[in-house]
């Protein structure tokens, strides 16, 4: 049986977050959260320390077929039944204190945080230098005269470097978005009371080797369940929740939410490209190939149409995060996150990635965008005429077809300065300067 390949999602195949975010990430994820376990266990001393020293190092090194994991995941509805049935059979001398008073939830939110937060560092990494190609751009063509299209239709004149800039404040709100992210280590136990953790912290500690905890009894104790929630969370290198969010879904959705937002952003200038590639408008090319397989004149905006199906998708998959389960553990809600959460992560990397390559191999072409500014032979400033002319007049020469410097010859006496494109930005160029200087006050 194959693994997925992409071969149906070409935006993030071969890119880092396909690596990030496929089943051996995963599976690598989940084992890590087992050996951070361990590793907060022994340091609270609720298991011994060699135990803990081997779950760490078999951890760290076993190797499972995802494939047969997942097979074997149907019995259970969950991976990490068999996942830890594999750790404990790996390590016989300190299997009882392997996944000690943990629930599978709690193993599997916190491997999804941490395949998150690095899928994460490497889509901020590439917005990163979007935003920096995306600054130069914009200073280079702050002036740059091109038509705004609203509804598809000329509008009013503009700068590509107020275009290139819009782009530029998305993709930094975006940014800000995912930086402020701060995703949670889960631990709650079987219902997130924390009781098994508790209940083990005053019963005395197994010894190693020991295939069995002792019996006996130093009493319950939550205080040192609550501090083990935090110390996991260290180790693990996610943040420490205020209590166990296996029920109360807001990081996967606020998560989906920030995913979404970042493909969006991503999509805008993908989304204008393909427009402004196209033969008859020719104001931009994609450094791509972009053959096709019929028609050997053609060059696709290929990285452009990448990034816009990528920014589809994301949305369509957030949707499913964060859905309303049954009382502390869903039913079906829970296990449908997981997939659609990969395919948001991946095809949010994968977006990014491709957007670096297409907004630094841009070529962009001004004397192409100051002739379609001029195709309509001055209406593309009517709305400026309008403020200095007859309304009867004005409507007399755009209905009568052609150049408009014909028709308003009289009116415009002395006035010819009105129909350049160029004298009609309003503040074009200072929006730009306003969100240059902005970028570069971003950390």
């Amino acid at each position: 049986m194959g693994s997925d390949g992409g071969l149906l999602a070409p935006v993030w195949a071969g890119t880092r977050a396909e690596e990030i975010t496929s089943d051996a990430a995963w599976l690598r994820a989940m084992l890590e959260a087992e050996a951070a376990l361990a590793r907060a266990q022994a340091r609270l001393e609720l298991i011994p320390s060699e135990a803990a020293a081997a779950i760490d190092r078999t951890a760290a090194t076993l190797v499972l077929d995802p494939a047969d994991l997942a097979r074997r995941a149907r019995q259970s509805a969950n991976p990490v039944v068999p996942l830890v049935a594999d750790l404990r059979r790996a390590v016989p001398g300190a299997a009882s204190s392997v996944h000690r008073g943990a629930t599978s939830q709690d193993i599997l939110d916190s491997a999804a945080m941490l395949v998150a937060t690095r899928a994460i560092r490497g889509i901020v990494g590439d917005l990163s230098a979007i935003m920096r190609d995306l600054g130069e751009l914009a200073g280079r063509h702050r002036d740059t005269v091109m038509a705004a299209r609203t509804l598809g239709q000329q509008a009013v004149p503009t700068t590509f470097g107020l275009k290139a800039a819009g782009w530029l404040a998305g993709l930094m709100r975006a940014r800000a978005r995912l930086r402020e992210l701060r995703l949670p280590a889960q631990l709650g136990g079987a219902a997130g009371t924390l009781a098994a953790f508790a209940e083990l912290a005053g019963a005395p500690v197994p010894a190693s080797g020991a295939s069995s905890p002792p019996s006996g009894t130093r009493g319950v104790d939550p205080g040192t369940a609550l501090l083990l929630a935090e110390v996991f969370a260290e180790e693990i290198g996610l943040a420490a929740p205020p209590m166990p969010w296996h029920a109360e879904r807001s990081p996967v959705t606020e998560l989906g939410a920030a995913l979404t937002a970042t493909a969006r952003a991503l999509g805008k200038p993908a989304t204008d490209i393909v427009l402004m590639a196209q033969t008859e408008v020719g104001e931009v090319a994609e450094s791509s190939a972009g053959s096709s397989s019929a028609m050997p004149q053609k060059r696709n905006p290929a990285l452009s149409v990448l990034v816009r199906s990528a920014a589809f998708q994301v949305p369509a998959y957030a949707q499913v995060l964060g859905q309303v389960g049954e009382h502390e553990r869903a039913a079906g809600a829970w296990q449908a996150e997981w997939l659609p959460l990969r395919e948001a992560l991946r095809l949010t990397g994968g977006a990014a990635e491709t957007a670096a390559e297409l907004v630094a191999g841009l070529r962009v072409f001004p004397d192409r965008m100051r002739a379609n500014a001029e195709l309509t032979g001055g209406r593309l400033v009517a709305e400026r005429l309008a403020a200095h002319l007859d309304r009867e007049a004005l409507e007399a020469a755009l209905s009568a077809g052609g150049p408009l410097e014909g028709p308003l010859e009289g009116p415009l006496e002395g006035h010819a300065d009105l129909l350049d494109p160029a004298a009609y930005l309003g503040a074009a160029p200072e929006l730009v300067d306003r969100i240059l200087a902005t970028y570069r006050e971003q950390p």
